[in-house]
């Protein structure tokens, strides 16, 4: 099978792609229902026999190649990204019924491209889009934690099961931004219950 010769229809179970309304435009009860909208295949349910090298890679930046060539098409990205599944020894793959392709990724396989926060203190949410465009909102569930220390630290966000997204630069200047205003000793920012720490890096 080669991969980027599909389009999503040679995939069970994954929805159209429309791409989602601007973030800064929604409220966090309109972000939580596109959210919940959203209908993922069961990747943890299906154990294939047949296994392949997708040929496909995922960059620090974000960018999908496949076999050399970079893949651009948002609505691709966005069908292979629902078929990503993690194991145990960090490995990652495409997996369908059917088949199981490794899939080399670099760092993270999604890049947190925006953010909007909404409340304030504990009573704070903070919603990101990935450069998928699916959009997560930080919480229990959906941790953000930072990784490596003084300047080489990095911000992720937890997706589902195992995968991670990278903060972008920017979107990590604003979450620090609020962090300092809310606490200087201590930055910090709680969504959805859950308080996360950014450290002396932030």
């Amino acid at each position: 099978m080669t991969a980027c010769n599909h389009g999503t229809s040679a995939y069970p179970n994954i929805m159209p792609y429309n791409a989602p309304p601007d973030l800064a435009s929604l409220s966090l009860p309109e972000i939580a229902d596109l959210v919940t909208q959203r209908k993922l295949p069961p990747v943890r349910e299906w154990n294939p026999q047949s296994t392949s090298d997708s040929l496909m890679r995922i960059t620090t930046d974000g960018r999908w190649f496949h076999d050399g060539g970079e893949i651009k098409r948002l609505a691709m990205i966005r069908a292979f990204s629902s078929l990503l599944r993690r194991e145990q020894d960090g490995s990652y793959w495409l997996v369908t019924p059917h088949e199981k392709q490794s899939i080399e990724v670099e760092d993270a396989p999604f890049i947190a491209v925006e953010m909007t926060s909404e409340g304030t203190g504990e009573d704070r949410s903070l919603a990101f889009r990935l450069n998928s465009d699916d959009l997560t909102i930080a919480g229990p569930e959906n941790a953000i934690e930072m990784r490596g220390d003084g300047e080489d630290a990095r911000p992720y966000l937890h997706i589902r099961d195992g995968l991670w997204a990278r903060i972008a630069r920017p979107v990590f200047y604003e979450l620090a931004e609020l962090a300092i205003a809310e606490n200087q000793g201590a930055p910090a920012l709680w969504s959805n219950g859950a308080r996360f720490r950014f450290g002396a890096s932030v």
